[in-house]
């Protein structure tokens, strides 16, 4: 039976690869600047470079999880065209969509007993989630079904390496990733931390370099022996509203691996919102997920 990979806009995937795969289906998201709220996404009101704008000017936005009525419109949609669904949502321990997203199925279900929702937590986000998703629509294209697909998903999630840095403590601060002491603390040392998503699919600081140099060469050394190019060769460099931090990004990466497929996108206001402006990001293929820094 034919089948619909539906995901988040938190995915952040891109131009090119949805010129690739233009019919990947994507749930939109409400972002709050206090009373004034709006959506991001297909038939949305935010553009992202409005959103970088009001970030830039100091505004703190809030996201809110996806309504299981949302995902029900799109599911249903889907439905009515004949084809099942195959949900790979935003990692759990960051959002609460993935259970609503659980209950719209549910609830579809019923009223659709002939077709499958196949609803997976992919312990991702942002281009960790874009990767997967293009990974996944890869391999729908070369035939495989949907069990097949649903196993491999499962199987694989945990090897996209997701590694990032922040420019400032602030938006951290304010969704609570960080105290308020620490970051005081690391903004008067000019600490960028460096952070990666665990096996959980939650955040983890694991390091505090200091100076956005240093951050960025130690993404790279994240990278450097434990990246599985035979699972593919794309790299993906998401920037919130920093174009020359992510060029400088993957001229690192192609120094150290000049055979990466490497492609940047800026982060939407999903991610935007909890990281702030200047925020870099680095996704690959890796063996493990959450390793031990090599030494410096």
């Amino acid at each position: 039976m034919a089948f619909q990979i539906v995901s988040d806009v938190a995915s952040d995937i891109g131009e090119e690869i949805l010129r690739e795969f233009p019919e990947i289906v994507f749930v939109p998201m409400q972002v709050s600047f206090g009373e004034d709220t709006r959506t991001y996404g297909p038939g949305g009101d935010l553009e992202i470079g409005e959103f970088y704008q009001r970030l830039r000017g100091g505004a703190f936005p809030v996201t809110a999880p996806i309504s299981p009525i949302v995902y029900r419109r799109v599911f249903e949609q889907v439905l009515r065209e004949e084809k099942d669904v195959l949900y790979l949502g935003l990692s759990g321990g960051l959002s609460a969509s993935f259970q609503a997203a659980s209950l719209a199925a549910s609830m579809l279900r019923e009223l659709y007993p002939h077709r499958r929702i196949v609803t997976v937590e992919t312990a991702c986000a942002s281009v960790g989630l874009a990767l997967l998703v293009h990974g996944a629509a890869e391999r729908q294209q070369e035939g495989m079904d949907l069990d097949a697909l649903v196993s491999w998903v499962e199987e694989n999630r945990l090897h996209v390496c997701h590694w990032f840095t922040v420019e400032a403590f602030d938006h951290l601060k304010h969704g609570g990733r960080v105290s308020g002491a620490e970051a005081a603390i690391g903004t008067l040392l000019g600490i960028r931390p460096l952070l990666c998503m665990g096996e959980d699919g939650t955040l983890k600081v694991m390091e505090k370099p200091r100076g956005s140099r240093r951050s960025m060469l130690r993404q790279v050394a994240c990278m450097n022996g434990n990246w599985m190019k035979e699972m593919g060769r794309q790299v993906l460099i998401s920037h919130a509203d920093d174009e020359e931090a992510a060029r400088k990004l993957k001229q690192a990466v192609l120094e150290a691996h000049p055979d990466a497929d490497v492609r940047t996108v800026c982060a939407g206001p999903v991610i935007g919102t909890h990281t702030g402006p200047g925020m870099l990001c680095l996704v690959f293929w890796g063996r493990k997920r959450q390793l031990g820094l090599p030494e410096n």
